[in-house]
């Protein structure tokens, strides 16, 4: 056996084992506490309401057990299982031109993994979230996006492709360095569209009309110094009864969202200190400071991969069986169907930045909205969202981008006293 597929498997294993004791753990601290309302949300929260949080955290976690071994198989299966040599191998018989070859091997690959995660994805949403009543979605509806999706997909994701493997195979040992420039360029591109042409593919935005609601806003946002292109209302309530609020693109395309459902749940001192923490983000740059990091981390990926795509071993590692040596499509199929095992135990740290942020969010919607409303608008949120209040500590350190509810309305309520 080869030292790196020795590496491989025990990584594998690792993570596999990892993300399966990290759900044991989370079901277990849930059940534990399920029978009594943490004390700060006992006034707002009924013990119904934290049981079925209950019962909807635990069902979703046992539902990814499955999710996990089916991802842990597959990803056997294609690299030392043979997968990505067959599949290879059928397509030379068709495809004599590299970059061709190269494309409907990486796009074939990802479309059976897609293919594989459908029944999931359809449990999820008719079975777990029909149960607890927040699925809205119909079955033609999910299978339109499911065409939808696929179809964006292709139509993004095949120039980027082909301009990362043209540049793999002619631009010499710097190809990364242009590769880079080009994923960036790509990125850049999508979030400008996103608004005005992506999102309008899935659902309905119109203008905010609730004139009272929107000269609230208003005066919040040139308070704050935020400019956006329009206030508007997405129809989330066709597939959900989750309700949330975001911004969306940057520059002259930046936009605020608001859920319908969650416009009919809260008040509007709470919309406004909801939209005042999401300007706390803008205020502080922190989607700015986050694609700053992600392009970095590209980079390095990239650098890692222009090594890696002239070894041997990497290939021969994982099973793979290359003609000739290095492939370009196949070095990039192989580092992004493994890249995950190998970065799994740094899910912590990003979770640990993005905690930050919205603490200095919320710490900014205090200051320029009410740290009351905010509080009471989130645990709205959390009763309508059916999110539990008693995560698991390490679950939710390696997974939860935001802090756990008491915490997060701990530190609310040492703003609103400072």
């Amino acid at each position: 056996m080869q030292i790196f597929t020795l590496i491989f498997l025990i990584a594998l294993l690792l993570t596999t084992l990892t993300q399966v004791w990290l759900s044991a753990r989370h079901i277990r601290h849930v059940r534990i506490h399920q029978d009594r309302v943490p004390e700060e949300f006992a006034s707002q929260i009924s013990l119904a309401d934290h049981k079925k949080a209950a019962d909807y955290t635990c069902t979703k976690t046992r539902a990814g057990y499955l999710s996990i071994l089916i991802h842990a198989g597959l990803l056997l299966a294609f690299t030392l299982g043979g997968g990505l040599n067959a599949l290879s191998e059928f397509w030379a018989n068709w495809l004599n031109d590299p970059l061709a070859h190269g494309m409907v091997l990486i796009f074939s690959t990802f479309f059976i993994m897609s293919v594989a995660e459908i029944p999931l994805s359809y449990y999820r949403t008719f079975v777990i979230e029909e149960q607890f009543g927040f699925n809205k979605m119909t079955r033609a509806m999910f299978f339109t996006d499911l065409i939808k999706q696929s179809a964006l997909g292709l139509l993004l994701g095949a120039p980027l492709l082909f301009c990362v493997l043209w540049l793999m195979e002619k631009m010499g040992g710097s190809w990364w360095l242009y590769a880079w420039f080009a994923w960036i360029a790509f990125n850049l591109f999508v979030l400008a569209i996103f608004p005005t042409w992506i999102a309008p593919l899935f659902n309905k935005f119109t203008p905010l009309e609730d004139a009272t609601l929107k000269t609230r806003i208003e005066q919040l946002m040139n308070k704050c110094g935020f400019k956006a292109s329009g206030l508007f209302v997405m129809d989330g309530s066709r597939r959900s009864n989750h309700g949330n609020a975001y911004f969306t693109g940057f520059g002259k395309t930046k936009r605020i969202v608001f859920f319908d459902t969650l416009l009919a749940r809260l008040n509007p001192a709470e919309i406004e200190a909801v939209l005042a923490h999401e300007l706390g983000h803008f205020k502080h740059r922190h989607v700015i400071k986050r694609i700053v990091i992600s392009f970095a981390m590209s980079l390095a990926f990239f650098w890692i991969l222009g090594y890696l795509m002239e070894q041997s071993w990497f290939y021969a590692g994982l099973g793979v069986e290359v003609a000739s040596v290095p492939s370009a499509a196949m070095a990039l199929l192989l580092f992004f169907l493994v890249m995950p095992v190998f970065t799994f135990l740094l899910h912590p740290i990003s979770s640990i930045y993005s905690r930050k942020h919205e603490f200095e969010a919320d710490a900014y919607a205090a200051r320029n909205a009410s740290a009351d409303d905010l509080i009471h608008a989130l645990v709205k949120l959390y009763q309508d969202n059916a999110a539990t209040l008693t995560p698991d500590p390490l679950h939710s350190a390696f997974y939860d981008s935001h802090p756990p509810a008491s915490i997060r309305v701990a530190h609310l309520q040492s703003q609103e006293q400072a």
